[in-house]
């Protein structure tokens, strides 16, 4: 166990928004991290909040006593030393959950990034994401037509639940987590499985759930009342109501899932990030995004998901598929199942990955139905040399290693993540490392193997079945402001938006320091009142690859290089494109997508519609402009409601923390 008077010190190298970004996403208000069960109502929203050496403390001891990782207290300095140097990293989770009582209670579902399904079951595939979406993961689902249709038959009888907020409902729905995710359960059960017309609907109350804006202790926000889930409830039962007597679509699926996103997203801390993987010729799914369709209602929920289709061959693609990618809508992603299932690294076909069905929401980790994994992060451009590097993915692997081992509340859960023990230490900054730095990895990941097969054994625990990935970082990477990932710089100047809670006392701190601030504005063009996106001036250094600097194929080569020397599960990075490179991107993957890729995704460089986007290219003169006229966010001694932007991935929500 170490103390923050046994750190060294050391001036950590934030970038223009990494320390608010720390605060806003990672900090925790000291009175709740030991207090298992302190009156939320009584919570001091203002409480002073760790700096980052308390953060490091904290997380460090929490790998010693919760995850039984057997650091010397040598080892755990070290450890420190590279966390407050910005040169490694836990995963965001794992920053806001470790050392806590949280994790005591939840366990190994407590600390994961990342979680996937498929949905072929009338209820368990949708309570586990709610569940699973509400401890914080992310979740990925797979909801191709065959898993569909093995869902039976919507009742003839059933009939929506009716709210009864009284003592005598049939269900009063309990005040927490389980009690949200039990009336998700009694309604599809009511609608699938009930055998008569009278178990077909059922009367519940809402009146001992908590009034909106109570603080959540243990996962951070605050509550948002009973409304969004009678809402969310209604919602889901009028997609149902329209199936009586008949099996739901991969569309209806998605809508679900949708929707319990969405009451999610209300109910905590704006968390909600989803992968939906459908078939490459389902014209209902290729069509749920597409925005510009003025003669359909799209519904709001439908932006709760990355969209992606399952397939190896681009030949099987429907031409709708393409259609997304000239600014009509989101383009759809690429995920290529068996290629995951065959091999690692490119070519190291001695580390299948047989069961893999689908992948996390930024589509880097390939997963089995229920498993979950856990990530870590290293920025490359702040490492001094191989022998470092090596130094730091052992350490971090052991931490993610012991992670690993807790106990799920999920049983399936549990035999999963057991037996493949699935973890992704990934890197980024890569767009501005050193030539010389590239050319650590394949040696480094080489060793990495080696460690797990000794370390293993010498453990007596399961080999992990995949080590390495590359995420989109886009959280992680504000901390030192490098390059996010495999992605090159958005612009060498740029506006940085960072969605935080309206009530956070950070709002008042960011306005007094001069940064521009204006309500989220939603899709339909209305304001959310609850949410602000504040401006800041952001630059990459003069060595950092920009997107104009790189064409498509080039990066699309770059991601089939690091799937080849480092990432064993997959590269998660949004190539940038303009229309004019459709074709060209077609003719590549005519030839290499089969066996070079794992998941792609895309992104329109310019163009793509985004409102208030996370990036906007902005001339020299225009950031020093904004950067003159504010001032640096370096001390602040609490924030208010803690909240989770939705900046890892272009295109949805993935988890930061």
């Amino acid at each position: 166990m170490i103390t923050v008077e046994d750190l060294p010190e050391i001036d950590t190298p934030w970038s223009t928004v990494g320390y608010l970004t720390f605060k806003r996403t990672y900090a925790r208000k000291f009175e709740d991290i030991s207090e298992e069960e302190a009156d939320e109502s009584l919570l001091d929203m203002n409480a002073p909040t760790e700096e980052f050496e308390d953060t490091v403390v904290r997380v460090i001891n929490g790998c010693d006593k919760q995850f039984g990782c057997g650091f010397t207290q040598e080892e755990e300095i070290r450890l420190a030393t590279y966390f407050l140097e910005l040169k490694a990293s836990v995963a965001g989770r794992m920053w806001w959950q470790a050392g806590t009582k949280t994790v005591d209670k939840y366990g190994l579902a407590s600390m994961q990034n990342c979680a996937f399904t498929v949905v072929d079951h009338p209820i368990r595939p949708f309570t586990w994401c709610m569940d699973m979406l509400a401890v914080g993961a992310g979740v990925g689902y797979n909801i191709q037509q065959k898993h569909v249709d093995k869902i039976p038959a919507v009742k003839e009888w059933f009939e929506a639940p009716t709210r009864f907020d009284d003592g005598g409902a049939d269900f009063i729905v309990p005040d927490s987590r389980e009690g949200w995710v039990r009336l998700l359960g009694k309604t599809l059960k009511a609608a699938f499985l009930s055998h008569s017309e009278e178990k077909g609907t059922f009367t519940y109350s809402t009146q001992v759930i908590r009034g909106k804006g109570t603080p959540i202790k243990g996962f951070g926000g605050t509550a948002s009342g009973p409304e969004d889930l009678v809402w969310g409830i209604g919602e889901i039962s009028k997609i149902l109501s329209k199936r009586k007597g008949a099996r739901i679509r991969p569309i209806d699926a998605l809508d679900i899932m949708n929707i319990i996103g969405y009451i999610i997203v209300a109910g905590n801390v704006r968390r909600s990030a989803q992968i939906a993987i459908g078939d490459p010729d389902d014209v209902e799914f290729l069509l749920a995004k597409r925005w510009d369709l003025d003669d359909v209602m799209i519904p709001k929920w439908r932006s709760m998901s990355n969209n992606s289709v399952a397939c190896s061959d681009i030949d099987d693609l429907h031409p709708f598929f393409w259609e997304g990618y000239s600014g009509n809508g989101e383009p759809y992603g690429l995920i290529n199942l068996p290629l995951s299932r065959g091999c690692g690294r490119l070519g190291e076909t001695q580390y299948p990955d047989p069961k893999v069905e689908g992948y996390n929401p930024c589509a880097e980790q390939s997963l089995e139905p229920y498993e979950t994994c856990c990530l870590a992060e290293v920025f490359l451009p702040n490492v001094e040399s191989k022998e470092e590097l090596m130094d730091i993915t052992k350490l971090l692997y052991r931490i993610n290693k012991h992670s690993l081992m807790l106990p799920s509340h999920h049983p399936e859960t549990t035999e999963v993540v057991h037996r493949n023990l699935r973890m992704g230490i990934g890197l980024t900054g890569i767009m501005q490392a050193l030539p010389e730095q590239l050319e650590w990895l394949d040696d480094v990941y080489s060793e990495l193997r080696r460690f797990d097969e000794y370390y293993s054994k010498k453990n007596n625990l399961s080999k992990s079945i995949k080590l390495t990935t590359i995420k989109p970082s886009g959280t992680l990477s504000l901390l030192p402001g490098v390059t996010p990932g495999a992605h090159p710089g958005y612009a060498r100047f740029m506006y940085r938006r960072i969605s935080i809670g309206a009530d956070n006392s950070l709002v008042k701190v960011c306005k007094d320091h001069g940064y521009p601030i204006e309500f989220k504005r939603n899709m339909d063009g209305t304001e959310d009142y609850g949410t602000v996106i504040v401006t800041f001036p952001f630059k990459f250094p003069s060595h950092a690859i920009l997107a104009d600097d790189v064409d498509v194929i080039q990066q699309l080569k770059t991601v089939k290089l690091l799937q080849t020397v480092w990432s064993d599960n997959s590269v998660s990075c949004s190539i940038y494109y303009n229309k004019d490179d459709v074709p060209r991107i077609k003719e590549y993957l005519k030839e290499n997508y089969r066996n070079c890729h794992k998941s792609l995704s895309f992104l329109l460089q310019r163009g793509h519609g985004f409102d208030q986007a996370p990036y906007e290219e902005i001339s020299e003169e225009t950031y020093n402009k904004l950067a003159a006229e504010t001032q640096p966010i370096s001390n602040i001694s609490s924030v208010g409601s803690l909240d989770i932007g939705d900046e890892e991935c272009e295109g949805g929500a993935c988890p930061i923390r």
